[in-house]
């Protein structure tokens, strides 16, 4: 890990009571990764280990606010964005990006938590492809979120084509199309850049604590990339990282545990 200058990364997300996602699990992560986090709240959950109880959002003007107020002080080598919610928030964000672009950007189109609840509005995915991911580095969907981006069902059987045919259509972001959510003894990412294409596999962890996975896997590479990493490296550090983070999950309380974000990093 390079530790000779500062890297300050940002996060535009929503805030998660349990601290395993969103903000609270972003910011664990940049900690972990040895550079310095930064937060923009974008919306505020209710949710535990039973799912997403309410959801209220911070008004897009706010959240530009924060966003401008970050930006006078210090630039990020880095900006990952997770649950941004509405298109009026996404607009809000790159209207801020326009301005005052920042060149390393990762975007989480986070639509539903995993513990179950809607965390995206019907109109959000079409604002995500119309406006932050042409000023995107890469975008990291699940199998549900790619096929909101491409509007028909994405399933493990077709992920490859799926994530060639989406780098196509945004003709812009890498393409990260996330497995975690297959059923194969091994869980495949694939990633997709002008270089080509690269398939990464790692053995499915069984467990049932792996809250804030996906954050964790985003945040990782941001970080990663504000430290110098090439995509490639960035995402196949990030992915290592993620696996070592869930062996090493543990319960919180009564429920679902989050990964451990304090596993180390490199």
């Amino acid at each position: 890990m390079r530790t000779e200058e500062t890297f300050i990364v940002a996060s535009i997300a929503g805030s998660d009571p349990t601290g395993g996602a969103g903000l609270q699990g972003d910011l664990k992560t940049f900690a972990a990764h040895g550079v310095v986090g930064t937060a923009i709240v974008a919306a505020v959950t209710v949710q535990n280990h039973g799912g997403v109880r309410a959801v209220f959002a911070i008004p897009p003007e706010v959240v530009a606010a924060q966003f401008e107020a970050l930006l006078d002080q210090v630039v990020p080598r880095a900006i990952k964005t997770g649950m941004l919610l509405s298109a009026e928030t996404v607009a809000a964000v790159a209207d801020v990006l326009a301005r005052r672009p920042i060149p390393l950007l990762v975007v989480d189109p986070v639509l539903r938590a995993s513990a179950g609840g809607a965390l995206a509005s019907p109109s959000f995915p079409a604002a995500l492809s119309s406006r932050l991911l042409p000023l995107a580095a890469l975008v990291t969907p699940n199998f549900e979120e790619a096929g909101a981006l491409l509007g028909r069902a994405v399933t493990e059987a077709d992920a490859a084509s799926a994530a060639v045919e989406l780098f196509r259509r945004l003709d812009g972001p890498a393409v990260l199309l996330k497995g975690g959510h297959g059923r194969g003894m091994d869980s495949v990412d694939v990633l997709v850049t002008a270089h080509g294409v690269v398939s990464l596999g790692a053995t499915r962890v069984a467990t049932t604590h792996g809250h804030g996975t996906g954050c964790a896997l985003s945040a990782s590479i941001a970080a990663r990339l504000a430290r110098g990493d090439r995509m490639e490296d960035a995402v196949r550090g990030a992915k290592a990282y993620v696996h070592r983070a869930l062996l090493a999950a543990r319960p919180l309380g009564s429920g679902r545990g989050p990964v451990a974000h304090g596993v180390t990093a490199d």
